[in-house]
Parts: structure tokens; C-alpha cells; sequence
């Protein structure tokens, strides 16, 4: 088992976080996670004059990951302007879940939880091959069984 230096991964969210582009919200934040392969991968919001098109931290931090010959995310944090733990979006809830998986450990501003905790009955690839006629998805690495690795 993996010991998280969760002191070092917030402060990669932190440095992170003062690269992002916000210019219409006022509100940086920056993510950080562990990779099951001892990478680390961040990333930073990125707002857009269409709003609702802005880039959550996780989705630029996931796209680090992809990029860097993807993976499965163990841990978890992100930050905001002042430095403190906040907690993921709906959207970005889904993506670290289809990336981390049930077991990811995410960092809430009450402690660590398991990502089942943060995102009960998420919804993933297993899911889509539950109804005759859906396209069969390959259950992506991060959300296969790796017990006993």
C-alpha cells in the first residue's frame, strides 16, 4: 500500500492554482493526484467568455494524465484561492470516478474519503453494457480490479 504524502500533493494544487485563468469568476483553483504509476498530475481551471464552457482544474488535470500515458489516480486534492480543501463539482466528481475509480482517495475539507463515499452509485462503463443494443465499452484501467497489485 501506497503511504500519501497528502502535505506534498496539496502543495502542488496550490503552486498550480496560481496559473489559472479565472478572469471572469475571480475564483483559482488548482488540482492534484497521485497516479498509480508515482506520477504526479495537476492542473488549474481555465474560465471562457461562454461560462458554461469553462475547463474545471480536474478536467486540465485528467488531461495531464491522459497525455502522460494514462493510469489510474490513487489520491486526490484541490484548492482554492486561499488555500483551502474544496470539494470537486458534480461534473468533475464523474471524471476523477471514471479515472480513479471507487477506491481513489479524495481529500474533503472533513478528511479523506474513498471516492464511493464522494460519488455513491457512480455511474460508469459497467453501466453502459447493462442495456441490450448500448455500445460495449473495454472497462477502462482505472475502473478495473487491481487488488493484490
Amino acid at each position: 500500500m501506497q503511504i500519501i504524502d497528502w502535505d506534498n500533493l496539496k502543495a502542488v494544487a496550490c503552486e498550480v492554482m496560481e496559473h489559472a485563468y479565472m478572469p471572469y469568476s475571480g475564483y483559482p483553483v488548482g488540482a492534484a493526484a497521485i497516479v498509480d504509476d508515482g506520477r504526479i498530475v495537476s492542473g488549474c481551471n481555465v474560465e471562457n467568455a461562454a461560462t458554461g464552457v469553462g475547463l474545471c482544474a480536474e478536467c486540465g488535470m485528467v488531461s495531464e494524465l491522459i497525455k502522460g500515458g494514462g493510469g489510474r489516480l490513487l489520491a486526490f486534492v484541490a484548492v482554492n484561492g486561499n488555500r483551502e480543501v474544496i470539494v470537486p463539482c458534480g461534473r468533475c466528481r464523474q471524471l476523477l470516478f471514471e479515472h480513479g475509480g471507487k477506491t481513489l482517495k479524495v481529500m474533503m475539507p472533513v478528511g479523506v474519503m474513498t471516492m464511493d463515499q464522494v460519488l455513491p452509485f457512480g455511474f460508469g462503463p459497467a453501466d453502459l453494457s447493462e442495456v441490450e443494443g448500448a455500445v460495449s465499452v473495454e472497462t477502462p484501467y482505472a475502473l478495473q480490479d487491481h487488488e493484490g497489485e
